[in-house]
């Protein structure tokens, strides 16, 4: 009885475990889009999240306006603190818990990639006319 007791448990914990990470796993390789995307006093901010990988790691954003990316981290250690934008010659260290505004100026419909230090997680941000 003590035997079936201790399998079940045992059993209960690694199904939890393999649900658990499929389901982290899947939300941080996946391009999502997000409604991260605001325009405060003419002024275009897109926020993203920052801490293992960049979400979203697709935002749609408007050409023809000036444009800020904020980088958002909140105990951030891993190589996603390395911000790297080579088409606009970015590379900058965000702090580990805080908000860094880089700005890229006004783009026009282009797509702007960019990763972290190492180039193990990427990002883009599309912007439409």
């Amino acid at each position: 009885m003590k035997t079936i007791a201790i399998t079940s448990f045992v059993v209960i914990v690694v199904v939890g475990g393999i649900f658990m990470l499929a389901g982290s796993s899947s939300s941080g390789s996946s391009v999502g889009t997000a409604d991260n995307v605001r325009v405060i006093d003419g002024k275009q901010i897109i926020e993203i999240q920052a801490h293992g990988g960049y979400q979203p790691n697709k935002s749609l954003a408007k050409a023809g306006l000036p444009t800020v990316i904020r980088f958002v981290t909140s105990g951030t250690f891993d190589c996603s603190a390395s911000v790297r934008i080579s088409a606009i010659h970015v590379s900058k260290l965000l702090p580990s818990t805080g908000s860094t505004d880089i700005d890229i100026g006004t783009s026009t419909v282009t797509t702007l990639r960019g990763s972290c230090g190492m180039g193990m997680y990427p990002f883009q941000v599309e912007f439409q006319g």
